[in-house]
């Protein structure tokens, strides 16, 4: 089963209302992310907060960005190519921008083409990159980067404290809208926000707020609403088609990086059909080459113990069988011997076999040695060609001869390997 490891990434800082700035905060050495394991993107299995190297290891990790650090635009796809979308969607959407395109990261709709009417969204890039760079420095490779919210049907909001206040009533309520026509984020202090929502169409839409504003909610909206913790909402990008990671942002995969990426897709659910026949036909394999194997051992021994009954056969005196072939071969030149007759290995077959090939231009050998299978003669006096007439001879018939220190040896060729 494999496990996703959800990184809720922080909000980008920027001003606040009343005309005053609001202080970034310093940059800390080892940042903290909240984050969420879930096994199924269903349920969440584990959460918790802790520095880019503490985070539990998963086979994908997802980073979701603050719903309010995206824009969503609605604009009709040029037909350009990958290289040159990203520059003709910042000319299409400069006026509608509110910073310069060049500072912003775009996504495409997934599977949307040149001429589709599409939805877009805008992130800032360096804020963005900042924060994959930091990860990535932990050996913290996101793998998507997915919104918790995107325009969807049917619509949903989502209501969320927007600071603490007096007490432990929160400073104020903001509202997470998205729908068919889009996803932006709304504060329903006063009663234009409250006129955006009849009655029919609270009562189509899905409504959702955390713990601290669920009160709050229902009593804006005059229904029930379910209690969602962000770790929950946030889930909600596991089973997001969208991925941001796209253009200047697209993951690059090399050495080590790309073996993982192609073993965590290997092991995705998509493929497990295609794991289980594999495997399937690994172990048909292995029972099949099991199977060969026994049947040849079987016919081996069973030759083996006809050979045996054989030598038994001929030979009774022959209580035990280590080697048959070799014992056959001694039973063999023993009756031989006690025949009379000569072997291949007596001096006997050895001249015969030399006087047989012997050049018809040579005299009578000066000198000669005998030792059992080989036969040494004098070379003193003898050509090249007339060594290697007498070699081609014996060779035919089944003798090898070889030449050095003045003699030339005489001896029964050995059977070629593997005969």
């Amino acid at each position: 089963m494999s496990t996703t490891l959800l990184l809720l990434l922080p909000a980008r800082p920027r001003l606040r209302s009343h005309g005053r700035g609001a202080e970034a905060p310093a940059r800390s050495e080892a940042p903290e992310y909240d984050y969420i394991v879930s096994t199924d993107g269903e349920h969440i299995s584990a959460q918790g907060r802790a520095t880019a190297s503490e985070l539990p290891s998963a086979d994908q990790i997802i980073a979701v960005p603050a719903e309010s650090d995206l824009s969503w635009h609605r604009v009709t796809l040029p037909r350009a190519g990958r290289q040159r979308l990203r520059a003709a969607l910042a000319g299409m959407l400069e006026e509608t921008l509110l910073d310069d395109p060049e500072s912003l990261h775009f996504a495409v709709e997934p599977e949307a083409s040149g001429g589709d009417e599409a939805w877009v969204c805008a992130v800032h890039k360096a804020w963005v990159l900042d924060q994959l760079s930091q990860l990535d420095q932990a050996q913290v490779f996101v793998d998507r980067l997915s919104p918790a919210a995107w325009p969807e049907q049917p619509p949903c909001g989502h209501f969320y404290a927007d600071g603490v206040g007096d007490g432990d009533e929160p400073a104020g309520i903001g509202l997470r809208w998205s729908h068919p026509e889009g996803a932006a984020s709304l504060c329903i202090d006063g009663g234009l926000t409250r006129k955006l929502f009849p009655p029919t169409l609270v009562q189509a839409s899905r409504w959702t707020a955390t713990p601290a504003a669920a009160a709050a909610a229902e009593r804006w909206l005059g229904t029930a609403v379910q209690v969602q913790s962000p770790e929950q909402r946030a889930l909600r990008a596991a089973r997001s088609p969208w991925n941001l990671r796209q253009f200047e942002l697209a993951p690059r995969t090399r050495g080590i990086r790309a073996l993982r990426l192609f073993w965590r897709g290997l092991m995705a659910k998509p493929w497990r059909p295609v794991r289980w026949g594999v495997g399937a036909l690994i172990v048909l394999q292995l029972l099949a080459l099991n199977i060969a194997a026994f049947q040849q051992r079987r016919e081996l021994q069973a030759k083996r113990d006809a050979l045996s009954q054989i030598l038994t056969a001929t030979f009774p005196k022959v209580r035990a069988v280590l080697d048959a072939p070799l014992q056959m071969r001694r039973e063999i030149e023993q009756l031989r011997a006690a025949a009379g007759r000569a072997g291949d290995d007596d001096l006997e077959a050895l001249l015969s076999a030399a006087a047989t090939a012997w050049p018809a231009d040579r005299g009578p050998v000066e000198a000669l040695s005998f030792e059992p299978g080989r036969l040494s003669l004098a070379a003193n006096g003898w050509n090249d060609n007339q060594i290697q007439q007498l070699r081609s001879l014996l060779q035919s018939e089944g003798w090898q001869l070889e030449q050095g220190e003045g003699k030339l040896t005489l001896s029964r060729a050995k059977p070629a390997a593997g005969r």
